[in-house]
């Protein structure tokens, strides 16, 4: 737990009210469940029934008003754990969540596992306070608890979690966190409910990725205030572009999984040229393919004497070419089965030529013509989920090198004659920790209520959900969803494990025919627009509009 400095911005912050749904606002005391019909996972069904026999199928659950003075009968304790990586507004969860439990019964007790799931299983945790949450309230980050990325899998780590709740007396967990982490919360739930032990596990949905989504969960806390940070940092850029007219910008943002990141700063800031991962794949597009795009813009503008321009790309590009897909699902198999061998091996080309035995010869060949500190990196530890670590491999540094090579060869060929620098950016870390904008604040806030209310009533394996995003706060809709209705069977670490579906940019949604309608115009003109940053004060149009993928998504309902 790190101690918290107080600027004069969060000094002010802290005094900002986030806004309830209506439901919320006389507190768990005042609403009732509406239980509706059994629900299915989205696809796997029979498999996914028989891992969670006693959890698969609940119903999704409504509040509505009504009088529930069960609620206020006993006392619990609750614990709270930010799992993942951090997302502005974690902070205004936990928030929610102590309001609501002391709000309920002023005996109920918060506390708050340090340092991610790792500090339920060596049982360190700390007493949430009154005091300590006023110091917390609307600031960025979670380093009021900490986080962490270990993954509770093994039966040693669920008996030993087992053990640190019971003894705590701690009835409740609202796990924090993404689509593994909240997958893990369900085999949680799961798990107490097979050993017929009374501790409520609630899920919350975290990510600025914005790939935990689907038509329950419309957006995950962190993505508004991460989207508007990035906006204006590119913004920036693009400001200085104009003014300097000589550096394409090759800025890649955070999106391992999905592309929500690029394709909604594209949507605020109008770069030249976005990719956008999901149609990459759809068109089966190779990298020497998606170079030929770039370098076609870069020649058309240097015709009109503009040798500078913006090009944005997800951080998980990469693993989205058909052809680069492929290589790494195949090493992703090759390292989990031969994990012994391959590290006993001391350098990186030992490692290199060991591998090449274990693959087929067409992706030996495309292993090696792509550039040695790229193939190497797509040889660097996998996260905890046994996924390459896409963030660490600078695809914009090799789009950089091949667009270069390319404009060399047609200067060669007299075919151009323009003078191009480049600049390449990551923009990753410097979105994930600030204060949270006023839609985050108030969502996250909402979120820690609504999960309180789950808890409350024993409701586990769901996870929190509140929902009609565009319309006021105090006119959002709460509810509780199974966590198993959103899930499939996916590969990981060489195994077929269940796991909460990812969420992709929909091509046929509203939000990338949006782009595709105006992108061919942003490639040859200065369409930028500048968004600068989040705005707390001023015009309500201004400081507390949603994003702009919500709001086309909303467009026709």
């Amino acid at each position: 737990m790190v101690k918290q400095n107080i600027s004069q911005l969060q000094l002010v912050r802290k005094n900002f009210k986030p806004v309830l749904p209506s439901i919320l606002k006389n507190g768990p005391k005042s609403i009732v469940l509406k239980f509706g019909k059994p629900t299915e996972s989205i696809s796997d069904k029979e498999i996914l029934k028989k891992i969670f026999t006693n959890t698969y199928g609940m119903p999704i659950v409504k509040f509505i008003k009504g009088k529930n003075s069960e609620v206020v009968k006993r006392t619990i304790k609750v614990g709270v754990v930010f799992s993942g990586g951090p997302a502005p507004a974690g902070h205004n969860v936990v928030a929610g969540l102590f309001d609501a439990l002391k709000r309920t019964n002023s005996k109920n007790k918060l506390f708050g596992f340090l340092d991610g799931p790792s500090g339920i299983i060596e049982n360190k945790l700390v007493e949430i306070t009154s005091s300590m949450v006023d110091n917390y309230r609307n600031t960025g980050g979670f380093d009021m608890i900490g986080t962490g990325r270990t993954k509770i899998e093994t039966q040693q780590q669920f008996e030993q979690v087992k053990k640190t709740l019971t003894e705590s007396g701690i009835s409740g967990l609202v796990i924090v966190g993404g689509d593994d982490s909240n997958t893990n919360a369900a085999i949680l739930a799961e798990y107490f409910r097979k050993e017929n032990i009374k501790i409520t596990v609630v899920g919350v949905p975290k990510t600025i990725d914005g790939d935990l989504k689907n038509p329950y969960i419309e957006t995950s806390f962190g993505f508004d205030t991460a989207t508007k940070v990035y906006s204006e940092l590119v913004g920036n850029i693009a400001k200085d572009a104009c003014s300097s007219r000589k550096y394409w910008h090759f800025i890649r943002l955070m999106g391992r999984s999905a592309s929500h990141i690029a394709l909604e700063v594209a949507l605020k800031t109008h770069p030249n040229i976005v990719l956008i991962a999901e149609e990459v794949f759809d068109k089966k597009l190779t990298l020497s393919q998606i170079v030929d795009k770039i370098v076609d813009v870069i020649v058309k503008r240097a015709q009109q004497n503009k040798n500078f321009g913006i090009v944005l790309l997800p951080e998980g590009l990469i693993e989205f070419i058909p052809e680069i897909k492929e290589l790494i699902s195949r090493l992703n198999d090759v390292l989990a089965e031969n994990e012994q061998p391959i590290n006993s091996l001391l350098s990186i080309e030992e490692k290199k030529n060991f591998i090449y035995t274990k693959l087929p010869e067409n992706l030996v060949s495309l292993m090696k013509d792509l550039p040695e500190d790229i193939s190497s990196q797509l040889l660097l530890d996998r996260d905890p989920h046994g996924n390459v670590q896409v963030s660490l491999i600078e695809t914009e540094k090799l789009l950089i090198d091949m667009v270069k090579k390319k404009l060399s060869e047609l200067k060669k060929q007299g075919k151009f004659e323009g003078k191009v620098s480049f600049l390449a950016h990551f923009f990753g870390y410097e979105g994930r920790c600030c204060d949270p904008s006023n839609f985050d604040a108030n969502y996250g806030y909402s979120l820690g209520y609504t999960a309180a209310v789950l808890v409350l009533n024993g409701l586990s394996g769901y996870m929190a959900s509140v929902q009609k995003l565009i319309k006021k706060p105090s006119d959002w809709e709460c509810c509780g969803v199974p966590i198993t209705m959103m899930m499939n069977i996916e590969r990981r670490k060489g195994k077929e494990k269940p796991v909460i579906k990812k969420a992709l940019v929909d091509l046929n949604g509203e939000p990338f025919k949006f782009l595709q309608k105006y992108k061919d115009n942003w490639s040859l003109t200065e369409s930028y627009t500048f968004p600068g940053p989040i705005q707390y004060f001023g015009p309500s149009s201004i400081c507390d509009m949603t994003t702009i993928t919500l709001e086309l998504e909303h467009k026709k309902k």
